[in-house]
């Protein structure tokens, strides 16, 4: 698949939005070319077959990171080399993020949506060197700010000539070591006139852990992603790793891959529920 701009990557995910979600689904760190492939060539069959608009996920480089000795990746211009290369193989996009503005020219060669991570959604330098790119830019929900306050976040992108926007729900803080999902943060985040993306995987972490190394709830994962599609959120994000525990970032709170396919078909049920409902 030849890079594609930020109309172009909206077009794609709402080509299915009157029958089904969209999902961003892969391993939190690219950890290695073949496991890339292998991830993303399953997980691609699988949206295939249910006709879900799929974007391959993998962070280049993992920068926020609870132990200077915690893993941060195989470098970066491999692994964007990697996130160049799915996209190529499997004709998908890929998203990956980015945590400085110097680092939004250099991602964009490789992929086609730039993500801004939670703790950086009101860094006005790294938006709008994001904006200026012509990805599409998908901005995390900061687990400190309420939902309407995402609009400033949207409009500085607008303000910088894009218009390509997507929101991410990812869990508000809820005492030092838990994450709590308002569900109605979805729809009052829709009213930006943004596609709105539930972060499944990351709202069930359990950061600030004392073992430095943050836990996680992945036996909740379908029960936050029914609930995500129940009140009509339009994507849905996903880390997944064919082995959690051996993963080198996040595994506490990814799905297993082997998992994804049973969990997807469930959701697109549902999603035909909600549709007939939509109707009547």
């Amino acid at each position: 698949m030849q890079s594609i701009d930020g109309e172009q990557i909206l077009h794609y995910l709402k080509s299915s939005a009157d029958s089904n979600f969209f999902l961003l689904a892969g391993p939190c760190v690219i950890e290695g070319r073949q496991m890339a492939i292998d991830i993303a060539g399953e997980v691609s069959e699988i949206c295939k077959e249910l006709n879900i608009p799929y974007v391959f996920k993998g962070s280049y480089r993992k920068a926020n990171r609870s132990r200077i000795d915690s893993f941060t990746g195989i470098g970066d211009e491999k692994a964007l080399e990697i996130l160049a290369e799915v996209r190529d193989i499997y004709n998908i996009p890929v998203v990956t993020d980015i945590h400085e503005s110097h680092e939004a020219a250099l991602a964009a060669q490789a992929v086609d949506i730039l993500q801004i991570p939670a703790f950086l959604c009101r860094q006005t330098d790294l938006l709008v060197a994001a904006a200026k790119t012509g990805k599409a830019v998908n901005i995390k929900k900061g687990q400190f700010l309420s939902p309407e306050s995402m609009d400033f976040a949207v409009r500085k992108v607008r303000d910088s000539g894009n218009q390509a926007v997507l929101l991410t729900e990812r869990g508000t803080s809820f005492g030092y070591g838990d994450l709590l999902i308002d569900y109605r943060g979805i729809p009052t985040m829709q009213r930006t006139g943004c596609s709105v993306i539930l972060d499944i995987t990351h709202s069930l972490q359990q950061p600030n852990q004392a073992s430095g190394i943050t836990g996680g709830r992945p036996d909740l994962i379908e029960t936050v992603a029914r609930a995500g599609i129940a009140v009509g959120a339009d994507g849905l994000f996903i880390e997944t790793h064919p082995t959690p525990a051996t993963a080198k970032s996040d595994g506490a709170n990814m799905l297993q891959l082997n998992k994804l396919k049973g969990l997807l078909e469930n959701l697109t049920i549902l999603r035909q529920s909600v549709n007939l409902l939509n109707k009547n």
